[in-house]
């Protein structure tokens, strides 16, 4: 599987972005999906995932009421809809895929592929 993301860019404080990640491969949808972050200096943390077998959500408690997770399965991709972005939503965000979890997974290592990850930018 491999995984592209995009829809990275520079907002204001306030703003809304929505990221996307295409993947390839005829089994998308019997992968979770998850997005991560990573900040300078900081570990890359789990932001919002969606499970492959009932579309269930999980969200980190800092994103949760802003972020929302989806995925298309027709077209083999995952998006990240973010509103009302904080100068400390700031990262690298990845698309990540994992197999054989019928529930999201918050733990990176539990990833299978990983996208490139895609650069977004808050300033207040």
């Amino acid at each position: 599987v491999q995984l592209v993301e995009s829809g990275g860019g520079s907002v204001q404080a306030g703003g809304s972005l929505r990221l996307s990640c295409a993947a390839s491969g005829r089994t998308f949808s019997s992968y979770t999906m998850g997005w991560f972050r990573q900040a300078p200096g900081k570990e890359r943390e789990f932001v919002a995932g969606i499970s492959w077998s009932d579309g269930s959500a999980d969200y980190a408690d800092s994103v949760k009421g802003r972020f929302t997770i989806s995925r298309d399965n027709a077209k083999n991709t995952v998006y990240l809809q973010m509103n009302s972005l904080k100068p400390e939503d700031a990262a690298v965000y990845y698309c990540a895929a994992s197999w054989g979890h019928t529930i999201v997974v918050v733990t990176p290592a539990k990833y299978d592929y990983w996208g490139q990850g895609t650069q977004v930018t808050v300033s207040s």
